[in-house]
């Protein structure tokens, strides 16, 4: 049982201290489940985990932390709109071939969401395609022809596309191994965390729940 937080991972520790006791919580790719796990003995938080592969699945189970088994490319179909209070990405984000749809489809489910991802903005990375290769570094493990990441970005990269989502950015931290960055953040950390409130759901016409995904004001 996971009851300590220090046994879990620094991005996970982050998101566990931001996430309200007593919520309703969703991990989209929880792994073995440490997040929700921890949530659940220390925090009394309700939660239900999704994860596609049959090991982990088997690893949550044994901890008692529910967990469905799906594919997250396939989308949240299985929940309603708002079900939960917060939806935990971490470090997941990158490998979505459809990103953009993914946090939609957490903003449709839940009051706020929680990422985590590798800043591909750090220097070393930049240093890297200097001298004509890509990464390979702590937060990005795999060479270029086996990595499952596909669609890495930087703060500002997530940034905005955030705010084309309309999701407010609540809080962010950054690190660069397992220590806070504040200062230059944008090339000194290499993992980032963001908390972040979803727009508002909205009936629609057919009287079905739709998530009302505002503009920017000019």
């Amino acid at each position: 049982m996971t009851n300590n937080i220090n046994n879990i991972r620094i991005d996970l520790k982050e998101m566990a201290e931001w996430i309200p006791s007593n919520s309703r919580v969703m991990d989209l790719g929880c792994g073995t489940g440490d997040l929700l796990n921890y949530l659940q003995i220390n925090k009394n938080v309700t939660g239900v985990g999704v994860e596609i592969n049959n090991e982990r699945v088997v690893s949550c189970v044994q901890k008692g932390v529910p967990v469905v088994q799906q594919n997250l490319e396939d989308g949240l179909a299985l929940f309603d709109c708002k079900q939960f209070d917060v939806v935990v990405l971490s470090q997941t984000l990158q490998a979505m071939v459809n990103t953009e749809h993914i946090l939609k489809e957490m903003a449709r489910v839940a009051d706020y969401g929680i990422v985590s991802f590798p800043n591909f903005g750090h220097w070393t990375h930049w240093w890297s395609i200097f001298q004509g290769r890509m990464p390979v570094t702590g937060q990005m493990p795999y060479a270029w022809y086996n990595t499952p990441n596909i669609h890495l970005c930087t703060l500002k990269d997530f940034e905005d596309l955030a705010e084309s989502l309309g999701l407010q950015i609540i809080k962010r931290s950054t690190y660069n191994n397992e220590k806070k960055v504040g200062f230059l953040p944008s090339w000194r950390s290499s993992l980032a965390v963001y908390y972040f409130k979803t727009p508002r759901v909205v009936p629609a016409e057919n009287k079905i729940q739709a998530i009302e995904f505002l503009s920017p004001k000019a």
